[in-house]
Formats: structure tokens, sequence, C-alpha cells
């Protein structure tokens, strides 16, 4: 049974916009955090942003500024607002969440061409 469901990646020049979506099951449940971590081609998978249940974020340095996380708690379900997009940040990504054990999604590609 999939958990976690993302949605909202794809392929997008540098300097635009795109949107992730990452929707948990209702069977999940006393979520505390939520967030996203990716992974490029060749390298380790690597933090990306964090939400807390109260709604504190948290950004890795590099995409502070250009990233923006939320989440819908009655939805079970937290964003990913990526603008200002760099062909570094080619990588599939990867939501998780946080209740009685970690939960990952399944991952959605998004690709940034220069």
């Amino acid at each position: 049974q999939v958990q976690l469901v993302e949605s909202g990646g794809g392929l997008v020049q540098a300097g635009g916009s795109l949107r992730l979506s990452c929707a948990a099951s209702k069977t999940i449940f006393g979520i505390n955090a939520m967030g996203w971590y990716r992974q490029a081609p060749g390298k380790q998978r690597e933090y990306v942003a964090s939400i807390t249940s109260g709604g504190n974020t948290n950004y890795a340095d590099s995409v502070t500024g250009r990233f923006t996380i939320s989440r819908d708690n009655a939805k079970n379900t937290v964003y990913l607002q990526m603008n200002s997009l760099k062909p570094e940040d080619t990588a599939v990504y990867f939501c998780y969440c946080v209740a009685n054990h970690p939960y990952w999604g399944q991952g959605t590609q998004v690709t940034v061409s220069s």
C-alpha cells in the first residue's frame, strides 16, 4: 500500500518554478514532521526542507530564499514551492513524514534545463 503520493515534478527551464505536493495516507496517524529530500544522479540523498505540525520550517542552505515548504494538516499534505530553479536542483525529490516511524514517498523527478 502506497503511504505517500508525490506529484508535481517535471521539466522546467532555469529560472522557472515548480510546485511539488505529497499526500500522506489517512491511515498514518500522529504525523509530526513532514519534508523533502532529494537525490541527484551519482550523489547521496540530501536534505531539502522540513516543517513541523506546528508550522516551524527549516531549509538547506542551498535552497533558502528560493524554496518554500508548507503543509495542510487537515489533508495530511506537504507542499514544496520551488522558484528560481537552477540546473543543480535537478534530482529525484522524495517526501517523507514522521509518525510512529518515518515514511517515504517513491520520488518525483525534477529536471531543470540550462
